[in-house]
């Protein structure tokens, strides 16, 4: 009779589903999809330079590759839902995806003068410590990947329309020698979903850590 340890036990006494167990299934693929896109984005963004000057058709395709890289985020948790390939993996992998994407682009936003540092700075706290969070959680004996709440799911969607906005290089439109109002407007815009997805970054980043350490202590 095989004998297992608490570590591989969860709170119920059921054994723990491994880290790997449907590393393959087809949503977790198209997970492993978008870390490459996000790949070939950043390498185009970064090629392009400050607000796509040095090449406006590289930042034009970054930024389609950013806005189809984060539009499969809903296509793999469909699939995953749908055909019920819902997997530890993919609980990890997807978030991870997600923040590569989104922390990459920011970094190089910041680096050409596009986004306060001090935006970026905060969103990189917070991503990167849920991130390793997420890991300690799974380490810890009936330890289980807590899947992303509501407010989570929310800022990541203002974040990626944020940016979305902010790499389209819409000031290639205008060719007039002053700035047009509605040019103004739509930075304007750009830059206050991208604030409204760092409070909810915050505020979800809160949550994360009540539900993980706070709550199963009140069961």
């Amino acid at each position: 009779m095989n004998i297992m340890t608490n570590e591989a036990m969860d709170k119920q006494g059921t054994p723990k589903a491994s880290i790997f167990d449907g590393w393959n299934a087809a949503p977790n693929l198209v997970t492993y999809s978008r870390i490459v896109l996000v790949i070939i984005f950043l390498v185009l963004d970064a090629l392009a330079g400050e607000w796509g000057a040095d090449n406006l058709t590289f930042r034009w395709i970054a930024a389609v590759l950013f806005i189809i890289a984060a539009s499969t985020d809903k296509i793999d948790g469909w699939m995953a839902r749908k055909y019920n390939q819902v997997t530890e993996m993919g609980k990890l992998m997807d978030p991870i995806a997600d923040k590569l994407l989104t922390c990459g682009a920011m970094i190089v936003c910041s680096v050409f003068g596009e986004l306060g540092w001090w935006v970026t700075i905060l969103f990189l706290i917070r991503e990167i410590g849920i991130t390793v969070m997420r890991f300690f959680v799974m380490e810890r004996p009936g330890g289980k990947v807590i899947a992303a709440a509501w407010p989570g799911k929310l800022k990541t969607v203002f974040q990626c329309v944020g940016l979305s906005m902010l790499l389209l290089p819409m000031w290639a439109l205008d060719g007039s020698a002053t700035t047009p109002l509605w040019l103004t407007a739509y930075y304007f815009l750009t830059y206050t979903v991208i604030y409204v997805a760092l409070v909810l970054c915050l505020y979800s980043g809160g949550v994360y850590l009540y539900n993980t350490f706070v709550a199963p202590n009140k069961r």
